[in-house]
């Protein structure tokens, strides 16, 4: 059964045996929070490039993990249905309900949707990201390399033609006066206003210490994540 309506069902799992699987991104945000006797792997983040390869690796890991933990708590989302069919045969999975990790970083999908309805045009930045050069702006400087500047700028601009808004999500859990200066110079190359945007750690607490309420999908051993888990009624 895939539960998302007893949070009060699990509290015994709140202190069972857990492991940590998440993408590199999400981890820098989780690892602050993590108790001492709860241990982490970490995914490289390129594997969102290929969802079949992230897939994979995903469920390899779970495979492992399943040996040494009871409930295996995944720093994920949907993440283009990489984690459709994803299953542990004797552990628990938890993961956030969200399409991918903007709603982490911003501390539940009512954020997201908040954000979303208040300037859908926006392209999100976190330190995570620029590190792991996953950005139209970390592909502008591989592009000058082989193109020059006149044509790397206007395959940039042509990527970023939908965006109104650079993001920069602030989490507060690292010294981040770089990586804001980063992004506020990146807006104002391609014309996009710069906003930071305070993020929250509300949905990585809930991920590692409970309740696991209709934010989080709790899959018992043997069953399946589904994409319809993943589907919200128009109350939630």
């Amino acid at each position: 059964m895939h539960d998302i309506h007893e949070p009060h069902r699990w509290a015994p799992l709140y202190t069972a045996r857990r492991i940590v699987i998440a993408c590199a991104t999400v981890i820098e945000e989780m690892s602050p929070f993590l108790p001492a006797d709860v241990p982490s792997e970490t995914l490289d983040f390129g594997l969102h490039l290929n969802p079949r390869d992230l897939r994979k690796s995903l469920q390899n890991k779970i495979d492992l993990a399943s040996l040494q933990a009871d409930v295996l708590l995944l720093g994920y989302g949907l993440c283009s249905m990489a984690v459709v069919g994803i299953y542990a045969t004797t552990a628990h999975l938890v993961i956030p309900r969200v399409d991918d990790c903007i709603s982490i970083f911003l501390g539940s999908c009512k954020a997201y949707k908040d954000q979303a309805k208040k300037e859908p045009g926006t392209y999100y930045l976190t330190k995570g990201w620029m590190e792991v050069g996953d950005s139209p702006f970390e592909e502008y400087k591989r592009l000058v390399d082989r193109f020059g500047e006149a044509r790397a700028e206007r395959m940039t601009r042509l990527m970023l033609r939908n965006y109104t808004r650079l993001g920069f999500i602030n989490t507060g859990q690292y010294q981040i006066e770089r990586y804001r200066d980063l992004a506020r110079q990146a807006a104002q190359k391609f014309s996009l206003r710069f906003e930071e945007i305070d993020g929250s750690p509300a949905l990585v607490k809930k991920l590692v210490f409970g309740p696991w309420d209709e934010e989080f999908l709790v899959v018992e051993p043997g069953q399946t994540i589904q994409y319809t888990d993943f589907v919200r009624s128009p109350a939630t």
